[in-house]
């Protein structure tokens, strides 16, 4: 089976899209934050592989072509975020506090598990930029001496459980503001929590579109602090 699919060109991106059209049916019909479209997708492709025997090498020479589109899907978020301008800059503290608030709290949870787990110090660089996006998250992880093959399936698996629970969790918590929540799933859950975010609103969107961008930053700012705290 791998050698057959191998010769297909655009395996990957029809597996891909195939998964993820099965995850949005299944979603629409039961309604449950559990059947997220894209982890449905995940466990499809993965299940997949496993069943036909098929390389993840064979399934990414294909899938690489949807992977082109992920930059210039990225800058489209800067159009709600144009859009709220005005709310931008009449709410800019509580976004700025928001958004420093979120990313430290992540570091500071990663290096609480390290001290209680007790794991190596190249793990725990490896796990310090999980919920920033991968091109902040991988050079970090490269940079302060983490696994960076490890580092992106972590930054992804953040990401996949904001998008799935992260609006259930603000519900359970009480986060009703949608400023909050934007910057909430962006902080906490980078790209996928902002496509999230996006189907909440606007708003939302445009709250979680700026948190991705000054959380990765300031994940790489303070990243040479932190990797020297354990």
């Amino acid at each position: 089976m791998n050698e057959i699919l191998a010769g297909s060109v655009y395996f990957g991106v029809v597996l891909s899209l195939a998964a993820y059209y099965v995850g949005e049916v299944l979603n629409k019909k039961f309604k449950s934050p559990l059947l997220n479209p894209l982890l449905i997708a995940v466990i499809i492709i993965i299940g997949f592989l496993l069943l036909t025997g098929t390389s993840y090498e064979t399934y990414d020479e294909g899938a690489k072509y949807l992977t082109y589109f992920m930059n210039p899907a990225t800058v489209c978020f800067a159009i709600p975020l144009h859009q709220e301008m005005q709310k931008l800059k009449k709410n800019k503290l509580a976004i700025a506090v928001g958004i420093i608030s979120g990313t430290l709290t992540s570091m500071l949870c990663v290096l609480a598990v390290a001290v209680i787990f007790n794991i190596t110090h190249e793990q725990y660089i490896t796990l310090l930029p999980k919920s920033i996006t991968s091109a902040f998250g991988f050079a970090v992880s490269e940079q302060f001496g983490g696994i960076s093959s490890i580092a992106v399936p972590v930054i992804i698996l953040t990401g996949v459980v904001g998008n799935v629970f992260g609006q259930s969790i603000c519900r359970i918590t009480g986060i009703k503001n949608r400023i909050a929540v934007g910057l909430a799933l962006g902080s906490s859950s980078h790209v996928l929590g902002t496509a999230k975010a996006l189907e909440l609103g606007e708003l939302e969107g445009a709250m979680s579109s700026i948190s991705v961008v000054v959380s990765g930053i300031i994940t790489v700012l303070a990243a040479s602090f932190f990797a020297g705290l354990y």
